[in-house]
């Protein structure tokens, strides 16, 4: 196991420390493709480390950040997301999905911290998202304990995949970046009206699909 002490770095007294800061890629440095970057992972090379900071540590931040609103926090998330990307490959090999890998490490990572600081805004932020999948996707509840999380992601995924483009984006942006309305209406150049109402029809066609693949909601 990759010890923390190997990547911290403390800036006179801010606790707070960044892999980025201790090992930094160079501007103009190439970007390896994800499939070299987990070979070096394997090979238990520490310049895996820098090269997804370089090539993936603005996106992950921008997770970390949606949730947290907070640079220095996101930062820590950051840092935590590479040591926990350390401790799992191997056994894992995210070859072809290195960013979904990562992305969802520093989610759980900065929900975890959300939680725990109970920043009011945010943590209501959180809970509104949370509210808005609870209407289609089932809790901790027997089903949840009957069937593997794996075959409900499995489900998620091949009804994304019967949806149009636009409406795939925006429900990722909004459910797995954590964007909010305002930054999707942005990005794409939609009305909030727009917006709002392809994410009702896509929950509720979500939970019906759901449905008739046997969850109860």
């Amino acid at each position: 196991m990759m010890k923390k002490k190997i990547y911290v770095t403390i800036a006179g007294k801010n606790p707070l420390y960044r892999v980025k800061a201790l090992i930094k890629c160079r501007k103009e440095e190439i970007r390896l493709d994800d499939s070299k970057i987990v070979e070096l992972y394997l090979s238990r090379n520490e310049s895996a480390i820098s090269q997804t900071a370089h090539k993936y540590g603005f996106r992950l931040r921008r997770i970390a950040n949606n949730i947290l609103n907070n640079n220095e926090s996101a930062e820590e998330c950051e840092n935590d997301t590479y040591l926990e990307a350390w401790n799992l490959i191997p056994p894992n090999e995210p070859r072809t999905y290195l960013f979904a890998f990562l992305g969802k490490i520093i989610r759980h990572i900065s929900i975890d911290m959300c939680r725990r600081n109970s920043a009011k805004k945010r943590y209501a932020m959180f809970c509104e998202l949370t509210q808005e999948m609870h209407e289609c996707i089932p809790g901790n509840s027997d089903v949840m304990r009957e069937v593997e999380v794996n075959a409900l992601t499995e489900s998620i995924d091949t009804f994304l995949e019967a949806c149009s483009l636009e409406q795939r984006n925006v429900f990722v942006r909004r459910y797995w970046f954590f964007d909010t309305i305002s930054e999707i209406c942005k990005l794409y150049g939609y009305s909030q009206s727009k917006v709002k109402t392809m994410l009702f029809r896509m929950r509720k066609e979500l939970q019906i699909h759901l449905e008739k693949e046997g969850y109860t909601i």
